[in-house]
């Protein structure tokens, strides 16, 4: 009767059933962490390329500040739009920055697509 008390195997098998669901889990919040650390440095280049344009400054200017603000983005992989190309005053200025992130998880990676876009954009009227 000893042999029903021991609880080692009941153990194992809670880990072999537990441990997959949590690494999952941890596996989707670091792949949530980066995408959304890749949203907000868009976004912030997408500002910073915004403003710029809107006091005036040409295209490839905007386009050397937004590669500037992307910070750790690698500067070949980032799609900028900027609409219209030669603003008038006191009109619209758009910029659009667009990058895609690679997911690592493989069940992740089949739900949402890999590479998974992220966008940004910044409208400021030019002065």
């Amino acid at each position: 009767m000893k042999w029903i008390r021991n609880k080692r195997g009941q153990a194992l098998v809670e880990l072999a059933l537990v441990l997959p669901v949590f690494l999952l889990f941890l596996g989707g919040v670091v792949e949530t962490s980066r995408v959304f650390f890749t949203y907000l440095t868009v976004n912030h280049a997408a500002r910073e390329g915004a403003r710029l344009g809107a006091v005036g400054h040409d295209a490839n200017s905007i386009i050397a500040r937004v590669k500037d603000s992307a910070g750790v983005l690698i500067e070949d992989n980032i799609q900028i739009e900027i609409s219209p190309l030669n603003p008038t005053r006191a009109s619209q200025l758009t910029v659009k920055v667009s990058y895609p992130v690679q997911i690592y998880m493989p069940v992740i990676s089949q739900i949402f697509g890999n590479p998974h876009w992220v966008s940004g954009a910044a409208t400021m009227r030019v002065e």
